[in-house]
């Protein structure tokens, strides 16, 4: 592959040879050293082989005495292309400035490529970026990583670690996430563990105080599941706090009302569709107004970002479509209305249990009430369901 590669840097010449005895042309390459390769043989008189640019002129120069006839079938390389531009300076400066300006873009960012980030979002971690001095168009050989590192992660808290690796046009952070810190219990603060709602307890795991309830039983909202008064022989009773964890099957029901008509979107055909350009940090709009009034509509925006031989370009085209429509009101069947709304309880659902548990089951029912749907979602659940409530307690100092 690299020798094809200097051939062509250097130009090679496809020739077609024709003789009556075409062994005289490979003896003469063979006696002047003339390189040859990719030998066709088209007939038993002819063939045709590829030569360097310098080896075709020995080659013509010696063949003349032979009675031989050479023919170019092509010439490839390097050379011969720049010979097209000779008569067209200001195309053949073009291409030179368009080469050297891609080799000077190069050391320059022109794209971003954050990795590791789950809950703090890629924009706020750019915009802390371009802050201290990291955006597009920044000369990439001029970053201090260290320097970098220290000022973000004061202006972003929630990061514990960012690195900023440069590759080409390209920069690519990494950056790890804070862990959460953890809640500390104080177990010298007296507090009974409370049940936070009603269900039928299946574990208890008492860590200080005393159990109240067993696997089996049912609990009422507020019931001391794990109190934090322990009765002993010798002192009486002692406050202390009553921490644990009592997991109970809880059941629950949510209903909503779902009209049967609602409104629904018509689109009219019509459409509007803007062109951008942006350079950087700078945008080039190709229409007159992106304002509309009045009009309901869905914008679409699709961006295509520009490159040339895998290289990233500081281009980038936006595409902005509004697509126009109607509100009209359309019938829905029960149904339709029904699984809509079970959709949304079901969301409901999950945002109330997940944080404490799992939901185990559920049951969707409806009832029709004029033009309303009235629908029930009936859940079984397994949560955690204590809480700490604290125990207020009163400490009287006698002064005689």
């Amino acid at each position: 592959m690299l020798t094809g590669l200097v051939n062509r840097l250097r130009g090679q010449v496809r020739v077609r040879a024709e003789c009556a005895f075409p062994e005289r042309v490979l003896n003469l390459c063979g006696a002047r050293d003339l390189a040859f390769w990719d030998l066709e043989w088209e007939s038993p008189t002819a063939f045709t082989c590829r030569l360097s640019r310098r080896d075709w002129k020995t080659l013509r120069e010696a063949g003349r005495n032979l009675d031989c006839e050479f023919s170019v079938v092509g010439r490839e390389g390097a050379p011969y292309f720049l010979f097209r531009f000779r008569n067209r300076q200001t195309l053949a400066l073009g291409l030179v400035g368009c080469a050297l300006g891609l080799f000077l873009g190069s050391f320059f960012i022109w794209d971003f490529q954050v990795e590791g980030n789950e809950t703090v979002p890629t924009e706020r971690i750019l915009r802390a970026l371009e802050k201290n001095g990291v955006g597009l168009g920044t000369f990439g050989l001029s970053l201090d990583g260290e320097d970098i590192r220290n000022h973000v992660l004061l202006d972003v808290p929630e990061l514990s670690w960012i690195a900023v690796n440069v590759s080409g046009c390209r920069a690519e952070v990494q950056v790890r996430e804070r862990l959460p810190e953890a809640v500390r219990i104080d177990r010298r603060e007296p507090c009974n563990l409370v049940a936070r709602r009603a269900g039928l307890v299946k574990r208890v795991q008492t860590i200080g105080g005393v159990s109240c309830v067993v696997p089996g039983s049912a609990v009422t909202e507020g019931q001391i599941l794990i109190s934090g008064v322990e009765d002993t022989d010798t002192v009486g009773a002692r406050v202390l706090a009553g921490l644990g964890k009592v997991e109970a099957r809880t059941w629950y029901g949510l209903t909503a009302s779902m009209p049967l008509t609602a409104p629904e979107k018509r689109y009219t055909g019509k459409e509007k569709t803007g062109l951008s350009l942006i350079f950087g940090s700078r945008r080039i709009k190709f229409f007159s107004n992106s304002s509309i009034e009045g009009a309901e509509y869905d914008k679409i925006t699709r961006r295509f970002s520009l490159n040339l031989l895998d290289v990233p370009l500081p281009v980038t085209v936006e595409v902005e479509t509004w697509r126009f429509y109607e509100a009209v009101p359309a019938a829905r069947t029960a149904a339709q209305a029904e699984k809509a709304a079970e959709a949304i309880l079901t969301a409901q659902l999950h945002e109330m249990v997940d944080p404490w548990g799992e939901v185990k089951s559920t049951l969707c029912s409806s009832r029709q009430k004029g033009d309303v749907l009235m629908v029930t979602l009936s859940a079984e659940c397994l949560e955690e369901i204590g809480r700490t409530a604290p125990i207020y307690t009163e400490d009287t100092d006698e002064t005689g």
